[in-house]
């Protein structure tokens, strides 16, 4: 059974014949904690991790507690997953205890991990063949902006009704891209962006000081000066090398797990992509020295080796 730890406002949310249902969550790391707040507040919530001190967080917020996934499944119209890559997401789709395993099953996956179109659509195919809808909705947005987020949504416009009042609550553009693949291919594409933004933001921060800038007037200027080389992600990351602030809003080990699947993409297309290339090669350095579990920001310390080294 599942453990009950407090009660929600059921003012929201879709159930099986229409009445107010219950939300899963499956993975409450940063993102899916960020949902799980929003979403407490409006359905009864149930939620189920691998990390043991992540769920009791959430049980002393109020959720309630699945001694799996498929129990969790068993309780919930809607399921969202919050995951950290492909592997993970068909395990807990198909596996044993998995989603499809429920002895009732959901209406509805919503995935908002990052994962390959391929992965997306083969879930997509095992979910249908159960009877159940599922979508690709990766988040677009930092964790601190759930409930502002953008859901770009690979799948049918009928499995996305179903979901759609659930992701409205935690985004404020919920646009459907495309057939289920879509969603994902979205966010790899938006993925090295990041990247390659992370990328030149630290070579620059190390370039200027070693050209004897201070690096938070070198960062300040630039980001009030309404340059078009100026991006928000820019206005997020200098200060972080400035302040030496490696504190994770997202991981090195992420972005490269992220850039890879994109760089995998655009190639199996027959696409040439030597930027994509090389910030996929730079993340991985990054990883190399150490960085992984730090924020996107601390590969300035690369750059910084290389000066010192010259």
């Amino acid at each position: 059974m599942v453990q009950e730890t407090g009660s929600a406002d059921s003012a929201g949310g879709v159930g099986r014949v229409g009445r107010v249902g219950t939300v899963g969550i499956v993975g409450t790391g940063t993102m899916g904690a960020a949902m799980a707040d929003v979403l407490r507040q409006h359905h009864r919530l149930v939620v189920w991790d691998v990390d043991e001190a992540s769920v009791r967080r959430q049980e002393a917020a109020g959720s309630a507690v699945a001694r799996d996934v498929a129990e969790l499944a068993a309780e919930a119209d809607v399921v969202l997953l919050s995951l950290p890559g492909p592997d993970v997401v068909r395990t807990v789709i198909t596996g044993e205890r998995g989603v499809l395993a429920a002895a009732t099953l959901p209406r509805v996956v919503a995935d908002l991990s990052t994962v390959d179109p391929g992965t997306a659509r083969v879930m997509a195919t095992a979910a249908a063949e159960a009877g159940v809808g599922y979508l690709d909705a990766p988040v677009l947005g930092r964790p601190h902006r759930c409930g502002a987020w953008t859901l770009p949504v690979g799948g049918t416009e009928a499995d996305l009704a179903l979901a759609r009042p659930v992701l409205e609550q935690v985004a404020a553009r919920v646009i459907r891209v495309g057939d289920a693949g879509a969603g994902s291919t979205l966010k790899l594409l938006n993925n090295l962006m990041f990247g390659a933004i992370n990328a030149i933001t630290a070579e620059t921060m190390a370039a200027a000081e070693r050209l004897g800038l201070d690096p938070q007037t070198y960062y300040s200027t630039l980001a009030d000066s309404g340059a078009a080389s100026v991006s928000n992600l820019f206005r997020e990351i200098a200060p972080k090398i400035a302040n030496r602030d490696w504190a994770p809003a997202f991981t090195v080990d992420l972005l490269a797990k992220d850039n890879r699947l994109g760089l995998a993409v655009i190639e199996e297309a027959g696409i040439t992509a030597p930027v994509a290339r090389a910030v996929v090669g730079l993340n991985e350095e990054g990883r190399a020295a150490g960085l992984g579990a730090l924020d996107t920001s601390a590969l300035v310390r690369l750059f910084e080796e290389v000066e010192r080294r010259d």
